[in-house]
């Protein structure tokens, strides 16, 4: 093992994760999507109606390209969006009935992608790995 492919390899991995990602979303009839629509996908499943901003710090994306995002998924008809009551310059999203008629199939591709990721990895490894990979997402 060469150490300094350490990079490279979450490349990868991340890489090989999105091509995963995007096999399965086809396979559940969730054409067109991008993995960073499923991630946006799985925070409204999880907590509902968010804030455009919140989504920014939930799924580590700048602004623009969170707008972008949801742009997209608002014409494909999986999420609405609206000025918030009390505050005008605040944009809510949330998800449309035909999104969230998306969770069954989100939540088994969910559940298929970290059974491929951690197949044959014991559950101390996993902890190992995961404080690693915080300290090197730190160091950016």
């Amino acid at each position: 093992m060469n150490k300094d492919h350490i990079i490279f390899l979450i490349g990868r991995i991340n890489y090989k994760a999105n091509r995963f990602l995007r096999d399965e979303l086809e396979k559940h009839g969730i054409a067109g999507l991008a993995p960073s629509h499923g991630e946006i996908l799985g925070v409204l499943l999880m907590r509902g109606e968010v804030q455009m901003t919140q989504l920014t710090e939930y799924i580590d994306k700048d602004k623009s390209t969170i707008t972008a995002l949801v742009n997209k998924l608002i014409w494909l008809g999986y999420v609405k969006k609206r000025k918030d009551d009390d505050d005008n310059r605040i944009s809510r999203i949330a998800l449309t009935e035909k999104g969230a008629s998306l969770k069954p199939g989100i939540m088994d591709i969910s559940r298929k992608l970290r059974k491929k990721a951690y197949e044959n990895i014991r559950e101390r490894d996993k902890k190992i790995l995961y404080t690693l990979l915080s300290k090197i997402n730190m160091n950016f």
